[in-house]
């Protein structure tokens, strides 16, 4: 049986697409899989992450995540979590491409690696390398 869902695809707006595009697209690696150009010149493009989830959790959840990654609250209610391979040096080379770093690499009781960043777009991000 298929399932009713095929792709899971987040929408973001940016105040500055080409920072945006250049960051996902040449920063952290993601492939371009389709461009659009609107009749009023507006663009968009879709860069394939790989695997999609939807991890769904509550308040409490997001605190303790916070604080183990980070040490204090610093996520919205939407983050986006990306899977690297060498969390450390994608990390130093998004903050090279223009993210803000809120916590260097730290690691996980789960076994992955985490590191949290402030992307151009604007979105807050968990780079992590899954050790297990």
């Amino acid at each position: 049986m298929t399932p009713p869902v095929r792709e899971l695809r987040l929408v973001v707006t940016v105040p500055d697409y080409d920072a945006a595009v250049a960051f996902y697209r040449d920063v952290l690696g993601m492939t371009e899989s389709a461009e659009y150009v609107s009749e009023d010149g507006g663009r968009v493009v879709i860069l394939d992450a790989g695997r999609a989830s939807l991890e769904i959790g509550d308040a409490a959840h997001a605190r303790s995540i916070d604080d183990l990654e980070v040490g204090r609250p610093v996520a919205g209610p939407i983050r986006v979590a990306l899977q690297v391979d060498g969390v450390d040096v994608a990390t130093s080379a998004a903050v090279d491409g223009g993210a803000d770093l809120v916590a260097a690499p730290v690691d996980t009781p789960w076994g992955s690696r985490n590191a949290r960043l402030d992307a151009p777009g604007p979105l807050h991000l968990t780079l992590f390398e899954d050790r297990t």
